[in-house]
């Protein structure tokens, strides 16, 4: 009957979830916790590149606040 492929539908939708949750993840953990960052527009990627000046290490993901700006 119809209702038999219910579960493959399931496990397909689940083999299709994992690679997106998967890459967030590893994204997360090469970043040292923080999103990847994605520059669409020319102003996005001047704000990434002022970022990654301000670091100090060369690396947009590595925050300094305002008040550790020199």
């Amino acid at each position: 009957m119809w209702f038999e492929i219910l579960p493959w539908i399931g496990v397909m939708a689940v083999c299709l979830v994992i690679p997106g949750i998967a890459t967030a993840h590893i994204h997360r953990f090469s970043n040292g916790g923080k999103e990847k960052r994605v520059a669409y527009y020319p102003y996005q990627w001047s704000l990434m590149q002022r970022d990654r000046q301000v670091s100090g290490v060369n690396r947009y993901y590595v925050s300094k606040g305002l008040e550790n700006i020199d």
